[in-house]
């Protein structure tokens, strides 16, 4: 996935330039999911289907897909007022729309993001980690293999989505073997075909790469969208084996 569009809002005029607001847009490209495009953009799959009007996850090449939820300000309308409403915080109001304060005018379009449940999902992984890593080092320490070792957030995939071919970068067939231990990585820090060790994960062949994952990060491959979720983002230790 690399195409975005912005699209100026239509059909609102603004008494100032300075009000002007856009929404971002994305272009399907050949291969492209909506699971995919809500990982990338750090949104959900329910959210794209509700602001797109989609009645299901099939999607086209060349197809626009509004990203984000807008918002126009009536009157009587605050910051805390309309983030209340969406679910949100003013913080994340004030930086998706860049807003250096919370004067906010009749008629201006704000943009929604679904970010809220992305920063809890980051924030649940932190408490929970030392617990995790506390519960499992006797363990670990026996099972966990030499090589170098170093620290990435990681989140996770699945083949099992409409659309999905299933076949890594390298040609691992993931639909034949929905349990396969592989992982994305940026193959300038982890080499493509590197045998590695995913602390919480286990033993993992370096099989697949992905727009998203750029210098520490990783994608694991798990059999289900629902074990995807449940994993949701991690910090956690490599071992490149071999």
């Amino acid at each position: 996935m690399k195409k975005i569009v912005a699209m100026l809002a239509t059909g609102i005029i603004l008494a100032s330039p300075a009000l002007s607001a856009s929404a971002q847009e994305y272009e399907i490209e050949k291969g492209d999911t909506l699971w995919g495009i809500a990982r990338e953009f750090e949104t959900t799959v329910d959210s794209l289907l509700e602001i797109n009007n989609l009645n299901s996850d099939l999607i086209y090449p060349k197809q626009k897909l509004a990203v984000y939820k807008k918002y126009l300000v009536e009157k009587g309308d605050t910051l805390f007022g309309i983030s209340k409403q969406n679910d949100v915080t003013v913080e994340e109001l004030k930086e998706w729309n860049d807003l250096t304060s919370d004067l906010i005018l009749v008629g201006q379009e704000l943009l929604i993001k679904e970010a809220k449940e992305y920063s809890k999902a980051v924030a649940a992984a932190q408490t929970t980690k030392q617990a995790e890593v506390k519960a499992s080092t006797t363990s670990k320490k026996e099972d966990k293999p030499e090589g170098q070792t170093l620290t990435v957030v990681a989140t996770a995939y699945t083949a099992e989505c409409d659309g999905c071919s299933g076949v890594t970068y390298t040609g691992i067939d993931l639909n034949a073997d929905r349990n396969a231990k592989v992982i994305a990585v940026d193959p300038s820090v982890i080499p493509l075909g590197s045998k590695v060790y995913v602390e919480g994960y286990g033993t993992a062949i370096a099989g697949d790469i992905g727009g998203a994952i750029k210098g520490n990060r990783i994608d694991i491959h798990v059999p289900t969208t629902e074990e995807a979720l449940n994993w949701g983002v991690k910090e956690v230790e490599v071992t490149i084996i071999e």
